[in-house]
């Protein structure tokens, strides 16, 4: 295996990564105003997120920067020809870290509604961006023989695209109740683990229609594999759900994102960017890699800083493991 697709490999585990890890983050982030009924019920959703939040962001920053270094030319199509939706996913992480810090600085009831409003929209925002930018890298941009978009920003926007920011959006709002439903006690668990299980079905139906759409459409035999490991990996988990073993529900949804992204890069490949223009003018991995030079110090810079990143984000979930509740939220102290 050459070192071009051995990086095309670690640029798919950090979207699958950034997709798990963020997933719950956007989830909780989304449904703050559903499942917290007071203030003290809010501040324990975000407490659930606090240490961690800002570490799943690092993520997509290691994800694009990783295609900016070792793949240029993807890099300089995909985020020129779908800047609309990167715009989105920016603003919105903006937007969300600012209030997350802010909403607790003023003892206001306004002053923090108006703040978890940002929350909500700075939760939503990335993740439609993200799932439009994801399946117009998979199903494909309409650029010509130089790589450049043809047509308008809006030109690869279809049902199919749509679908595509509504499945992580779906997946998101799952992932994040059976954290939730993980991660806390007393009634908010028992609300978020019903709202799992009620809306869950329909909630990840666009998920799995996005990955039928694109197995019809580039899939090949073995991706029918994961395609179904979707399928019963998602199933387990809201039977899993019923039993209150949140635990596994949410190891559950991790296999089945980890086969949601094996389908879709899957199918791409061995393309990064396909054409919809002209499948002569699809982007491969072979065409967009850098030299062989630029690969190998990258492999030696990641062998060596990737794992310590990985232990210790690691460490940081181990050591923020218990569950909490409102009992453990002190009263409101604004200096």
């Amino acid at each position: 295996m050459d070192l071009a697709m051995v990086w095309f490999v670690i640029i798919v585990f950090f979207w699958l990564g950034y997709l798990f890890l963020e997933g719950f983050d956007f989830g909780v982030g989304i449904l703050l105003p559903v499942l917290g009924r007071d203030e003290t019920e809010r501040r324990v959703m975000v407490n659930t997120i606090g240490p961690v939040w800002d570490g799943n962001e690092v993520w997509l920053i290691v994800a694009v920067g990783a295609t900016f270094a070792a793949f240029p030319g993807w890099y300089a199509t995909l985020l020129s020809s779908a800047f609309l939706p990167l715009l989105a996913v920016l603003l919105g992480l903006i937007g969300r870290g600012v209030a997350f810090e802010y909403r607790g600085k003023v003892d206001s009831v306004r002053w923090r509604r108006n703040w978890d409003r940002v929350i909500v929209a700075g939760s939503l925002l990335p993740a439609l961006g993200v799932g439009l930018l994801l399946s117009w890298n998979v199903l494909g941009l309409p650029i010509d023989a130089s790589g450049n978009r043809v047509g308008s920003p809006f030109a690869a926007l279809q049902w199919e695209t749509l679908l595509g920011a509504l499945a992580i959006v779906g997946y998101s709002v799952v992932h994040g109740a059976v954290f939730i439903a993980l991660k806390t006690v007393g009634e908010i668990r028992v609300r978020a683990r019903t709202l799992a299980l009620r809306i869950g079905p329909w909630a990840l139906a666009p998920l799995l229609g996005l990955l039928l759409v694109v197995q019809l459409r580039s899939g090949s035999s073995w991706t029918w594999v994961s395609l179904l490991v979707v399928v019963a990996a998602a199933g387990l988990a809201l039977m899993r759900l019923t039993g209150s073993h949140e635990g596994q529900a949410f190891a559950l949804l991790a296999v089945t994102i980890v086969g949601a992204v094996v389908t879709l890069f899957g199918a791409l490949y061995p393309n990064v960017l396909p054409s919809t223009v002209d499948p002569a003018f699809s982007l491969t991995i072979t065409d967009t890699a850098s030299n062989p030079y630029t690969l190998q110090v990258m492999t030696w810079v990641g062998g060596i800083g990737a794992p310590a990143v990985l232990v210790y984000q690691g460490w940081t979930y181990w050591v923020f493991r218990k569950r909490i509740g409102t009992t453990h939220i002190p009263p409101v102290h604004v200096p």
